[in-house]
């Protein structure tokens, strides 16, 4: 079963992290939230929530794909932190599922990841990409970005549906009645 990590800092959107982790979860796949230095962080809300791991500990090479959630505070950590950055970039290079949503693919298109890719991202980000569009979730290549918080149970299905078929995500959308 494919292996997800899921990095979270500070000030994390926590409808677009917990709903992904829900998601993917009910889907049989193993999903692992990751702190960058720390296992307890606090969303935008001021939810504190303990992570799986820390990056700073995790071989990352086991990992079939990495989930950007939004906040814009998370995203400018995470923008900042050279082990995430260099995961991200890993990833992408190797054709592993890379998937952002909100302001999290302002971080894939700083590293130079949307070149010449479809993708989306909240209102207003959109001039940072080079291909934008006004869906709610873009699929290009191993490339998923979706547009905020609204958006995340498409988003989450469709990185199941990436990674472990459209049987599985029919089924986790029949369950959860979306």
């Amino acid at each position: 079963m494919p292996k997800v990590a899921v990095l979270i800092a500070d000030g994390f959107e926590e409808i677009e992290a917990l709903a992904t982790v829900d998601i993917l979860r009910r889907a049989g796949i193993t999903v692992n939230m990751m702190g960058l230095t720390g296992n307890l962080v606090t969303s935008r809300s001021g939810v504190r929530l303990y992570t799986d791991a820390r990056l700073i500990d995790t071989d990352a090479s086991g990992y079939d794909a990495i989930v950007l959630p939004g906040g814009s505070q998370s995203v400018d950590t995470i923008a900042r932190h050279q082990s995430a950055l260099r995961m991200i970039e890993d990833f992408a290079k190797r054709g592993k599922l890379v998937a952002a949503i909100c302001a999290a693919p302002k971080i894939l298109a700083q590293q130079g990841l949307l070149r010449d890719k479809r993708a989306t991202a909240y209102p207003g980000l959109e001039k940072l990409l080079d291909r934008p569009r006004n869906d709610k979730v873009v699929v290009d290549g191993n490339i998923i970005t979706s547009q905020g918080p609204g958006t995340a149970i498409d988003f989450a299905l469709g990185i199941v549906e990436q990674l472990a078929g459209k049987a599985a995500a029919a089924r986790v959308r029949q369950e959860i009645v979306a």
